[in-house]
């Protein structure tokens, strides 16, 4: 499942689409999704500048995120349908602590024109997996507004289990937001060596 691209940066095929870490080369494609999606995600995400919806800010945003994959700290993944550049969706793994945590958060989001067929499901638990095993991850967690009834199925359907609820979690679309908090355990964890 996991390939190993030029940069060295995991590329994992699923089905028809694969997930690969987000490189400088994509700066137009991702400026292209976050535009074609920018209303449809918006009541689910904080406010964004202007200049995230440039391909000026990802340029800069992308250097950032190099140095982040490049030091471990975190990882952006991008789904791309197999055949093409353009951009479907991200997952990005966030707050990475490793000994004695061996934990951090994921958060997604999916092209409004993807909806509906599993691939973020798909994705989500391919890229997981990819933690646990590649990352030696014990714990993902993720969070999610009580009325994202379709972020609450993908994370169901990709084993996340509900431990709580948190009042005023985060700053979306400009407003605290209650969140169920959510987790997922790696079953075969094993100690890395430190």
């Amino acid at each position: 499942m996991f390939h190993s691209i030029i940069n060295r940066s995991p590329a994992i095929v699923v089905d028809d689409f694969k997930v690969r870490l987000i490189t400088v080369k994509d700066v137009q494609q991702i400026a292209t999704y976050y535009q074609r999606n920018k209303a449809y995600l918006q009541p689910w995400e904080p406010l964004r500048d202007e200049a995230f919806f440039t391909e000026a800010g990802w340029e800069k945003r992308l250097h950032q995120l190099a140095e982040l994959h490049k030091h471990k700290l975190a990882y952006y993944f991008v789904i791309v349908k197999q055949g093409s550049n353009e951009i479907c969706g991200v997952i990005n793994f966030s707050n990475l602590v490793r000994h004695p945590f061996y934990a951090c958060h994921v958060g997604y989001s999916l092209d409004e024109r993807c909806q509906g067929k599993g691939m973020m499901r798909r994705a989500l638990n391919a890229a997981v997996e990819w933690m646990f095993d590649e990352q030696q991850f014990h714990r993902v967690m993720a969070a999610y507004m009580p009325r994202n009834q379709r972020s609450a199925a993908v994370l169901s359907a990709a084993s996340f289990e509900k431990e709580g609820v948190a009042k005023d979690y985060l700053l979306i679309n400009g407003c605290w937001e209650d969140h169920i908090l959510t987790a997922r355990i790696n079953p075969h964890w094993a100690q890395p060596k430190l």
